[in-house]
């Protein structure tokens, strides 16, 4: 009944925007293809905009706009700047939203599936077979030498696609699956990282630093966060719908919530914690991947540090003052043991207990 209801609805929303002669054009919005249309800003005219599924406003680009599905490119008679292979690859991206795929992943894969179609032209999909992605795993991926994780991401993009999409099975039994190489984390030392964050002058990128590596977030969860979401009274900080749609809290030091205080007085957000320049909208992530560039350089570490350094080293740092792993598994979200026991292998706190031979000589 309620779908009847949102198809009527979407029905007539798309006559009136016909009518009206509302005008669209294809952009990109935050690495996402959307439709903004543009049409008199009249009470009657926004509510009817509304009644499109997944419609929105930018207050950065001051327009309102829709997701590119072909529904929606049909409508506004924009259908023909989409390729074959890009109308599969927008109904494979509706089917992942529906089923609320973090944006990441639906990013990965519908890039991974647009790679593979494009590489075989204009195969149509349903005479594709298990023997095209095996010859498209050989040809393309591991010729060109891409990375063992890439390798399994594009698989699991073509088999998810081919099981909702297509309605059909891939055997990817057939298909090489490399294991990922088991890599050491890669861990900063103390004074490194108070050289790293004693050297931002600008208090917003001191206090950006400074709780990633103070509660071992992700890049993602730090850009998420709103100011409700600190907790000073329990010394805690709220981390909403992280990796594996899961919640999680983790410790505020006293020191830095000092300097979210701060930090909170001179600038005061309007929604997100930590904005860019336009108010309400979150900080950029490549922006805060240059200014940790910026801060490294300036403290004179030649080594290639990224912001997931930060979590890695923050872990590490716990460990060896002797937090029980069991917390620390809690603390970073991880949904198994296994992923946080990594950090065994990295700590020095066991190592520096074994002496070695050597001296003995």
């Amino acid at each position: 009944m309620l779908q009847n209801q949102i198809k009527k609805a979407y029905f007539y929303a798309s006559i009136y925007a016909k009518i009206m002669k509302w005008t669209a054009k294809i952009i990109k919005h935050r690495g996402e293809r959307r439709i903004a249309v543009t049409f008199e800003k009249t009470p009657w005219n926004i509510d009817k905009m509304r009644d499109f599924p997944g419609s929105a406003w930018s207050n950065s680009l001051k327009v309102w706009h829709l997701p590119a599905s072909p529904d929606n490119l049909r409508i506004f008679n924009l259908q023909t700047e989409f390729t074959p292979q890009r109308l599969e690859v927008e109904r494979f991206r509706q089917w992942l939203r529906s089923r609320r795929y973090s944006e990441n992943t639906v990013r990965t894969y519908c890039e991974a599936l647009m790679t593979f179609l494009k590489f075989f032209g204009d195969m149509p999909t349903s005479d594709m077979t298990d023997d095209d992605v095996v010859y498209f795993n050989n040809e393309y991926v591991l010729k060109n030498k891409f990375s063992a994780s890439y390798q399994n991401q594009v698989v699991n993009a073509i088999k998810l696609y081919f099981q909702t999409i297509e309605n059909r099975k891939i055997d990817i039994g057939k298909i090489h699956r490399p294991k990922n190489p088991k890599n050491l984390p890669n861990v900063l030392s103390k004074s490194e990282i108070k050289e790293i964050l004693s050297c931002q002058a600008n208090i917003k990128h001191r206090a950006m630093l400074s709780m990633i590596y103070s509660c071992g977030l992700r890049r993602s969860e730090l850009l998420a966060l709103k100011p409700q979401d600190i907790n000073a009274d329990r010394q805690v900080v709220l981390i909403r719908q992280a990796k594996g749609r899961k919640d999680r809290i983790a410790p505020l030091s006293p020191k830095i919530l000092t300097l979210l205080r701060e930090y909170y007085r001179y600038y005061r957000p309007e929604i997100y914690l930590f904005e860019g320049r336009t108010p309400g909208e979150p900080y950029d992530a490549r922006s805060l991947s240059e200014v940790l560039r910026v801060a490294v350089t300036k403290a004179g570490i030649d080594k290639p540090v990224t912001l997931h350094w930060l979590r890695h080293s923050y872990a590490t740092h716990l460990l060896e003052s002797g937090t029980d792993l069991r917390y620390i598994q809690e603390i970073l979200g991880h949904n198994s043991s296994r992923t946080t026991e990594i950090y065994t292998h990295v700590s020095t706190r066991s190592i520096q207990m074994v002496k070695s031979p050597f001296d003995d000589l």
